[in-house]
């Protein structure tokens, strides 16, 4: 099966419905080993992608990732808005196929993660969006190459992002204001790592209804 841009619309307005419902635990979260900031961040990233959603889905996915990128780099600020900017900067960069398969967007999202990686300096388990991330990317180049269905694919996301952003409760954060803790960051879960497992959690959750019974 095969996705186009037009899915996107309803895709950030889902998100954004999310991230609302969530706004005070995440808000709890940063509270207590970040900024405060991150959930009024994002939501500026998601306002900034609701104001140019119509437009992106007139867009190949090239060129819609790198509009959401930019638009999010330009609305959020911060390391989220760089971050999350240069996860769809580098997929527009890796996007060479008007319509995308399982196989093609694994390998599309493996270059995003990548990307953040880099930007970012770094890997999994410093207690990062990242720990939700890099798992997801690997399960689905996994599924990628082998004969499953997509509504399995799709649920071992959901499981696996889930799993990456409960793991980080138990982490000692070595990035970010979270790092400065040291020890006492242990405990909580990443803000960012949670926001990033909601809106995986979303797309995935939106594509499976799409899917034929």
């Amino acid at each position: 099966m095969k996705f186009t841009p037009s899915l996107l619309r309803n895709l950030i307005q889902l998100i954004a419905n999310e991230l609302a419902q969530n706004t005070e635990e995440v808000a709890a979260l940063d509270q207590a080993i970040g900024d405060g900031d991150h959930m009024v961040n994002l939501q500026r990233g998601i306002n900034g992608l609701l104001a140019e959603s119509a437009g992106i889905t007139q867009l190949d996915w090239a060129a819609a990732f790198k509009k959401i990128g930019m638009t999010l780099m330009t609305a959020m600020g911060g390391a989220s808005g760089s971050l999350y900017g240069t996860l769809f900067i580098a997929m527009s960069k890796a996007t060479k196929q008007s319509e995308l398969t399982l196989p093609d967007f694994a390998e599309i999202f493996s270059e995003g993660v990548q990307a953040v990686k880099q930007r970012g300096k770094a890997e999994a388990g410093e207690k990062t969006m990242l720990d939700v991330l890099i798992p997801v990317a690997e399960s689905l180049r996994t599924s990628a190459s082998s004969n499953i269905k997509l509504t399995e694919v799709l649920n071992d996301v959901s499981r696996v992002a889930i799993a990456g952003m409960e793991s980080t409760r138990d982490m000692v954060a070595t990035k970010g204001r979270a790092s400065f803790l040291e020890e006492r960051s242990r405990g909580h879960i990443d803000p960012g790592a949670r926001t990033c497992q909601l809106i995986i959690c979303v797309i995935v959750n939106k594509l499976a209804a799409q899917l034929p019974a």
